[in-house]
């Protein structure tokens, strides 16, 4: 295949070098970050899927950061070999913050994580991650909220907290220890965004109540709140959309551009499919040198609904985000 070096605001499918020969990256759920002139995708995958690149349009696999399942996880999730969903990345006190997700699919028997590292660069003598196990679980039966799709925001007083869910009772925000590996005691809890649900559908088509894959993006004294509706993972009958709302509260309430709360609802379109891409979603905000990304998966309409990372420059109308390239 021609190696392609497309700009960002294109909005095209990355591609993948594998030994020495490019393809387009296939990838669920990315967050990204940069360590000095390195950019390291964090994907869904066995032992969570990482990619490094140096312009954010070519990428490398590297060594996934579990090379088997965390015990605790295979103890606590029944079924768990491995697969881990929905990373997180951030970067306090000389420490890289890993947030991950285990789970049973379509079931809140789910359960966060954290692991930590001095460095991303696998060929530093520094590099090793090292986990710190369990910080939430959700129990069936016992919780009405679902503990996966985990992303860290730090809020204006230099407290850490996570914001995860998807479906039943929607998107919960958690106030976290300084150390940031457990919930602060007193706990703060919050709901953030929710969809009302019918409650006579089985879990599997409440389609209703579809909502997940929390990000929460810092700006000029708002508190951005991205979202995904509808259903991903279903290749050409995805639905995928992002969703936004905003508050000046880390707490919320976060509201659309129409003024209603996303715990009631609510929310604003970012972004969504259409002939060429079946649905969008999974999104995550970065900023690096003062130009804002949406970093997500789409569901490629010309590759049999086949997902793919998506990148794309955010611009921002009347303190609201825009994509200007629609899918």
């Amino acid at each position: 295949m021609r190696m392609l070096r497309n700009k960002i605001a294109l909005g095209v499918c990355c591609l993948l070098v594998v030994g020495g020969v490019s393809a387009q990256i296939p990838v669920h759920d990315p967050v990204m970050i940069r360590q000095d002139s390195t950019y390291y995708l964090f994907c869904t995958g066995f032992g969570i899927t990482v990619y490094s690149s140096k312009d954010m349009t070519t990428w490398r696999r590297e060594k996934p950061v579990f090379d088997k399942a965390p015990e605790w996880a295979v103890k606590v999730i029944p079924g768990y070999l491995g697969h881990t969903w929905a990373p997180d990345i951030s970067l306090y006190n000389g420490l890289y913050y890993l947030y991950y997700s285990v789970s049973a699919f379509g079931k809140n028997t789910s359960c966060i994580g954290v692991a930590t590292n001095k460095t991303l660069d696998p060929s530093s003598k520094d590099f090793k991650w090292v986990d710190h196990g369990k910080v939430i679980q959700s129990v069936p039966g016992r919780d009405e909220w679902n503990a996966i799709d985990p992303n860290l925001i730090v809020d204006e007083g230099g407290a850490p907290w996570l914001v995860f869910g998807s479906f039943w009772h929607g998107i919960k925000l958690v106030r976290l220890r300084a150390d940031r590996l457990a919930v602060a005691d007193p706990e703060e809890w919050y709901t953030v965004a929710s969809r009302s649900r019918n409650p006579v559908l089985p879990d599997s088509v409440a389609g209703d109540a579809a909502i997940e894959a929390p990000f929460i993006f810092c700006r000029e004294g708002y508190y951005y709140l991205f979202v995904s509706f509808d259903y991903c993972c279903r290749g050409e009958k995805s639905t995928y959309k992002i969703m936004v709302g905003r508050s000046s509260r880390i707490q919320g309430p976060y509201v659309d551009r129409d003024g209603v709360p996303m715990n009631l609802g609510g929310g604003s379109l970012v972004l969504e499919g259409d002939k060429k891409w079946h649905g969008v979603g999974h999104s995550a905000t970065v900023s690096f040198d003062g130009i804002d990304y949406l970093i997500f998966h789409g569901y490629d309409a010309t590759d049999e609904g086949k997902s793919r990372l998506r990148i794309e420059k955010i611009s921002w109308r009347e303190g609201w985000p825009v994509i200007s390239r629609q899918p």
